[in-house]
């Protein structure tokens, strides 16, 4: 694979028409004093859209054993916070900046516990990619279909550091998509039209 994905320009240009430009994404404040940046990897296989996550290993002291998307904060040497979603996704999943096609942004969203401005970056791959998961970071690549994480979606009670809470979430098996990462999938997922899934 040598460069971003020859996707059927109807599905890129259907997806990118309803996600937010990314320069207005830049310009969104969302409350939290540290800005980071996801890329939502998407690919098309069976005729279906999927989605890529990583499940962080059990034993980092930030969101340890969460599912989330490839991410993080931004260094120097990033342009900008789409330059920086591009670099973490190389650096957690061995995904190179130029196999994904940029097609806009969803909603910037805040972390309550770790007080992060995330802002989340969509970009289409190629199905297939052979990922080179971080072993000091990533436990597991995960790929769900949108018609399952769909069909998975429910509200429960969580509890997180002695507090319950009751949130949205994404079960799949033994996997629990919640937090800041299920607000940006519900995103995705409201804009996104069921044919596209």
């Amino acid at each position: 694979m040598s460069s971003a994905p020859s996707s059927p320009p109807d599905l890129a240009a259907a997806v990118r028409a309803v996600l937010l430009d990314p320069e207005e994404a830049l310009d969104l404040d969302v409350h939290g004093r540290k800005d980071a940046a996801v890329l939502v990897p998407l690919y098309v296989a069976d005729g279906r859209l999927h989605v890529v996550f990583t499940k962080r290993r059990d034993d980092l002291s930030r969101h340890a054993g969460e599912i989330s998307f490839p991410g993080g904060r931004p260094e120097d040497e990033d342009a900008d916070l789409r330059a920086t979603a591009l670099r973490e996704a190389h650096e957690e999943i061995g995904l190179e900046p130029a196999h994904v096609e940029l097609l806009g942004a969803l909603i910037p969203t805040p972390t309550i516990a770790t007080n992060y401005a995330v802002y989340p970056y969509v970009g289409l791959i190629e199905p297939g990619y052979a990922w080179v998961p971080s072993a000091g970071e990533v436990d597991q690549i995960l790929e769900f279909p949108i018609p399952t994480l769909r069909a998975s979606f429910g509200r429960r009670r969580l509890v997180r550091r002695g507090v319950p809470f009751r949130t949205d979430t994404y079960e799949i098996d033994e996997h629990l998509i919640w937090g800041a990462t299920a607000r940006m999938l519900g995103d995705l997922l409201e804009r996104l039209p069921p044919e596209l899934g």
